[in-house]
């Protein structure tokens, strides 16, 4: 591993990362990066527990989203117990999963996921929140594909994946909460001119119908931009 070179490819990979126009787009950057950069890495995806429910995201082969289906299935498996424990840096490195420790660690997951074709394979943690959590996992067909070296490589891709995630997360955020502002200040501003309410009069209107269907003020503010109406 030539480090030097390697660690100008991981700030090519940050600045990248940075213009990324959404969050979809960061994810899939982070997992092509993975299969581009780590040694031994053919197929990469992103995790995202979200209590007992379970996503694949920018997987970039089928392979990642059947073995992330298959821990949930089984309720087992390296990225489960990752998010059990929730630690942060936590790393898996498994070299071989026929071998019999991890049979006897995992011992529905690892003979499923060999037959699925898995025979070794990596994840680190990127984030828990809320009760979230998201793991990039990384998995070769060949035994003993990752190396130590392939480890340090690839926990600094994580760590600036798990820096680039949060990023596009908080930007998103930011958007939809200035697109919902917006949305909620024209149909206010339609209700002003076509019911003759002053700004605290339609604001009302929009919350008021808003508990009274239990659906979301901006759910109402929209409807209200479409139809020029609350009805």
């Amino acid at each position: 591993m030539d480090w030097r070179q390697y660690g100008e490819r991981m700030a090519s990979l940050a600045r990248d990362l940075l213009a990324q126009h959404s969050v979809d787009d960061t994810l899939g950057r982070v997992t092509a990066s993975a299969t581009e950069l780590i040694e031994g890495c053919e197929v990469a995806g992103i995790l995202l527990l979200r209590g007992k429910d379970s996503r694949t995201l920018a997987p970039t082969d089928p392979l990642a989203v059947s073995c992330d289906r298959l821990q949930q299935e089984l309720g087992q498996g390296p990225c489960f117990d990752a998010a059990r424990t929730s630690v942060s840096g936590q790393v898996y490195r498994i070299a071989d999963l026929t071998d019999d420790r991890q049979r006897e660690r995992w011992p529905l997951f690892a003979p499923r996921a060999h037959d699925l074709g898995v025979a070794s394979m990596m994840g680190f943690l990127l984030f828990t929140e809320d009760g979230d959590f998201g793991a990039l996992n990384m998995y070769s067909r060949t035994v003993g594909a990752f190396t130590e070296a392939s480890q340090t490589a690839a926990w600094l891709l994580a760590s600036h994946a798990a820096v680039a995630v949060a990023g596009a997360h908080n930007r998103a955020q930011l958007e939809q909460a200035v697109l919902t502002r917006h949305v909620i200040g024209e149909a206010m501003g339609i209700l002003m001119v076509s019911d003759r309410l002053s700004e605290s009069e339609a604001f009302d209107a929009l919350r008021r119908r808003s508990q009274e269907r239990n659906v979301k003020l901006r759910t109402v503010a929209e409807h209200v931009c479409r139809t020029g109406a609350l009805s």
